[in-house]
């Protein structure tokens, strides 16, 4: 992996446009940071085969054609839960689609992240995504889970509960497959 800082999201927009050619079959994970950076439409905009998850009307199984071609993308963009210090992503998923792109599948994939997803160590990771990441997403998905109303990571088994795969990526065996922007702005949860 490799990684490039940028000080705000346009020039992050900028480095994710140098790396997408025209034509290219783009796909994203869910990401609040990707639309907060404008990325989304910047994608939806731009001479690119979108697959967009996004799409008003789309039916579940629609959704989860998405997902499934998003595994034969040139290019995947998401963000992650969080980012050591020594360059470990840290992320927790509830149905699996977004990790499993990005440990294998489309033959790029570019991770933006705010400054605020920095963190120490992996113990730090679990931490922000406890009481930070897991619970917000939960209440913008508005799922029945504790953390909605505690705010905190409950460890639930809930039906609901968003927290049921994670994944921290260490390292890449294909150079230069995962590429991390790191922004000097706050994004995302």
């Amino acid at each position: 992996m490799y990684c490039e800082c940028a000080e705000s999201v346009d020039e992050a927009a900028e480095i994710i446009r140098e790396l997408i050619n025209d034509g290219d079959t783009v796909s994203v994970g869910g990401s609040m940071t990707l639309f907060e950076a404008g990325i989304i439409d910047m994608i939806r905009d731009g001479d690119y085969r979108f697959l967009d998850r996004y799409e008003n009307g789309l039916t579940k199984e629609e959704i989860r054609e998405v997902f499934i071609k998003s595994f034969d993308a040139d290019v995947y963009i998401t963000s992650t839960n969080a980012v050591t210090e020594r360059g470990e992503l840290y992320n927790i998923d509830g149905s699996g689609n977004r990790v499993a792109a990005m440990i294998y599948g489309p033959r790029s994939v570019i991770v933006l992240a705010g400054y605020n997803k920095i963190v120490k160590n992996l113990d730090e990771a679990k931490m922000r995504l406890e009481e930070i990441a897991a619970p917000a997403n939960a209440i913008r998905l508005d799922m029945n889970t504790p953390c909605t109303a505690t705010g905190r990571c409950m460890n639930c088994s809930s039906e609901d509960r968003i927290c049921a795969d994670t994944v921290i990526m260490a390292r890449q065996r294909i150079k230069d497959r995962i590429k991390v922007i790191l922004v000097g702005e706050e994004l995302g949860y």
